[in-house]
């Protein structure tokens, strides 16, 4: 058995894809990890995995680029001769499935987490892709020997309506997964007088919500609160929605908020902070809200797709309306205010990160696809017994 993951970077697969690779190595596959190269590819290396850099330009538009990759995809697919391709993200998860169709690859999953930016976007430039992207993801996703894994409800309603893969196909496992014991011994603080430290982690791109935090954060200053607002997370120059990163400093030094930069310990991280935010537009599955809530942080997040599938409102943290920035602030002020609701949403935040998005759980359920489709007869099998169990 082997099994090819594609990304379009190889941070991606290093951050939310290794638990996976190395559990299938455990598991008895071959398996291959490919994307455009970077300063990841070392690390995967380093652990024992095989990686292997692409000539791809996540932002190109050149169509014989576009094609010349495609052919080396298919060239790729060829030679290893998989059992299983799994793409990740829309272009991906496109050019993995057309490649893998014509190299005669007949298991393709594609894990598509959120819609992306052609789908999120009012740029023009989106608006125009996003009927060419359509027609892609119905050549490249479909047939019997295809399953797409998407990360929140939202998405598979969205999915099915647009009609861009037969509902049957369609599996919903919640997130990457987050190693939850790897944060249990984080203690969640309580201000108890100092000043509230908030934090948001994500990568810098405007449609996470930086610009709503920042004026939050302002407002809150000019309030008066003792309230020190961390931004952690570096700029992704391949995303259209990039900020630079001289409007960050510039928020620094006007003392708007404290740019911590990429940090490798997020459990360290998170142990020096008391609330997390993330006031994005749109989500797969967000990974910094299920490491925080592994750490029993209360979580303040907006009521859109991925984001609603961690955090019920006034359970497991606060939600907000999408690009209000005067929400955020008051929620921000509530939790401060209430030493005690922040305490109690985030034992609840903690309790549901261990028993829904635990790396175990979705590591698993990934592989049961994997099964599904290289095994179907012993897949079918486990599912009766399965059945039977339950009754």
């Amino acid at each position: 058995m082997k099994a090819i993951l594609f990304a379009n970077t190889d941070w991606y697969l290093y951050n939310f894809r290794r638990s996976l690779a190395l559990s299938l190595r455990r598991a008895g596959y071959d398996v291959l990890l490919i994307s455009p190269a970077g300063s990841y590819g070392s690390k995967l290396r380093e652990l024992g995995l095989r990686w292997e850099p692409l000539p791809m330009q996540r932002r190109s538009l050149n169509l014989l680029r576009e094609l010349a990759l495609l052919w080396y995809l298919v060239k790729l697919l060829r030679r290893e001769r998989p059992t299983v391709v799994h793409g990740f993200t829309i272009k991906c998860a496109v050019y993995g499935s057309l490649a893998a169709r014509i190299a005669g690859v007949s298991a393709r999953v594609n894990a598509v987490a959120g819609m992306g930016y052609v789908f999120t976007s009012t740029q023009l430039k989106a608006r125009i892709l996003r009927p060419v992207v359509r027609g892609l993801l119905r050549l490249a996703l479909g047939g019997k020997g295809a399953r797409l894994i998407l990360q929140n409800a939202d998405d598979v309603e969205l999915f099915k309506q647009a009609r861009l893969v037969e509902p049957k196909h369609i599996r919903l496992i919640r997130g990457s997964g987050v190693n939850c014991a790897q944060f249990s011994g984080v203690s969640a603080r309580t201000p108890d007088g100092e000043r509230l430290r908030v934090l948001l982690a994500c990568r810098l791109l405007w449609d996470k919500g930086v610009d709503e935090y920042v004026a939050a954060s302002r407002q809150l200053r000019e309030q008066g609160r003792a309230i020190d607002a961390l931004i952690a997370g570096t700029s992704d120059p391949g995303n259209p929605a990039a900020i630079p990163e001289s409007t960050v400093r510039r928020w620094v030094d006007e003392g708007t908020l404290t740019w911590l930069g990429h940090v490798d310990d997020m459990a360290g991280l998170l142990e020096s902070v008391h609330v997390v935010v993330l006031p994005s537009y749109r989500e797969g599955l967000p990974r910094t809200l299920v490491e925080a809530a592994a750490c029993g942080l209360p979580l303040i997040t907006t009521d859109v797709p991925g984001c609603r599938e961690v955090v019920r409102d006034g359970v497991d943290g606060l939600l907000i309306p999408v690009k209000d920035s005067n929400a955020l602030a008051r929620a921000i002020q509530r939790l401060q205010d209430d030493p005690a609701l922040a305490r109690q949403l985030g034992d609840a935040a903690r309790i549901k990160a261990r028993t829904q998005f635990d790396e175990r759980i979705v590591i698993q359920r990934t592989m049961d696809v994997y099964a599904e489709l290289c095994h179907p007869l012993e897949q079918s099998a486990t599912n009766s017994q399965s059945s039977r169990l339950s009754h």
